[in-house]
């Protein structure tokens, strides 16, 4: 099994605390604590003085009506509830089910770093109750499965550590899993390893459409997978350095799109950066998973900027040589960057003018619009 440095996993766990902001660097390993702000739900009220009467607040330090996100989450009573969450790093697993359609997630602070929901479990984590251990889906930091869902100036991490744990093989780790339809996320942060961003549905049948607006992911293998149909506009992918001696080093998509499912991932207008060296990951490999072996995983990449840690030659690799890359639902159109260089046509799918028309968020998203309220 492969593993960072004890260096590299200190300085991946002080980034996460970096990005909650000076005054709560300590935080990242303890309840999030309070903000001596005077004001610190921002423009959203206050529980004196209520947005809403569906609108619930949370605070570290005791200043709303709850002091943990899950609190609030778990007092929303039913359908249509805005939770503000105070700038904090908050230690906890958060789920949000079915019942709650519609609920709106806000952090009070216009920077998404300094609101931070995170936690560390693995899929090989051992349960408390040593009924078995949690698997990539119970690894979760946060969990929505509520149709509606919006987010908003949030940070979603898992920094669970591999060289913490050099005895656990199941190393995915994930920040959040979205399978509810509408699911909506502006400026928003997700931060892990593998698996840092699970956009999924509700099952095989069920379309789950997501949209993702000026957000940033971080990981390394396989960190934006799942079989949702999602759009990712003006957002920023970033693979991380490994000290490992083998490449690729990772891949930053994975989708498992459904055969029935004419869309999968979009990624336009984005930007795929690294703090690896040149080539050292690439840009997707399918997944097919056991429990869907028709699987047939779609991605479009289009009018991104591609940056040189993504390997031009052959930016396609295969998760199973029994699902080659090749007989799936691969393109790019319009991508720049060193990233992009077309060296080998055969290995780089292009769309052509007519082809790119069908690959936009009207498309994709058909009557939903939510970049119309980007916040």
């Amino acid at each position: 099994m492969t593993t960072h440095s004890r260096g590299a996993a200190l300085g991946r766990r002080a980034l996460l605390a970096a990005g909650a902001g000076a005054a709560l660097a300590a935080a990242v390993h303890s309840p999030a604590r309070a903000v001596t702000d005077r004001s610190p739900f921002g423009p959203f009220g206050s529980p004196a003085a209520r947005s809403g009467s569906r609108t619930l607040y949370v605070h570290p330090g005791g200043l709303g009506d709850h002091t943990t996100v899950q609190g609030a989450v778990s007092a929303a009573g039913g359908a249509g509830f805005t939770i503000v969450v105070a700038p904090g790093v908050y230690r906890e697993v958060v789920t949000i089910g079915e019942a709650l359609a519609g609920l709106t997630l806000i952090g009070a602070s216009p920077d998404p770093r300094d609101t931070v929901v995170v936690y560390d479990n693995a899929a090989g984590t051992a349960k408390p109750d040593g009924s078995g251990t949690y698997g990539t889906s119970g690894s979760a930091t946060t969990t929505v499965r509520a149709a509606g869902f919006t987010a908003r100036r949030i940070t979603f991490a898992n920094d669970w550590l591999r060289a913490d744990h050099p005895a656990i093989s199941g190393t995915q780790a994930v920040a959040i899993k979205v399978s509810g339809d509408r699911s909506a996320f502006h400026h928003c942060r997700f931060l892990g390893h593998q698996d840092t961003l699970y956009a999924d549905s509700l099952s095989v049948s069920t379309v789950a459409r997501q949209f993702f607006s000026h957000c940033y992911a971080e990981g390394d293998v396989d960190f934006v997978f799942g079989r949702g149909r999602a759009v990712f506009e003006h957002c920023r992918f970033h693979t991380l350095a490994r000290d490992v001696d083998f490449t690729p080093k990772g891949m930053v998509f994975a989708p498992s799109t459904a055969r029935g499912n004419p869309y999968g991932y979009l990624a336009v207008r984005c930007r795929i950066t690294s703090g690896a060296e040149d080539g050292a990951y690439k840009l997707s490999r399918p997944w097919v998973p056991s429990s869907d072996p028709s699987a047939w995983p779609s991605l479009v990449v289009r009018d991104s900027v591609i940056g040189p840690g993504i390997d031009p030659v052959q930016p396609y690799t295969n998760m199973q040589d029994a699902y080659p890359w090749q007989a799936q639902r691969y393109a790019e159109y319009r991508n720049t960057g060193p990233g992009a260089r077309i060296t080998v046509p055969e290995n780089r799918p292009q769309l052509d003018r007519v082809q790119a028309r069908s690959a936009t968020r009207e498309v994709y998203l058909g009557d939903w619009a939510p970049w119309r309220n980007t916040g």
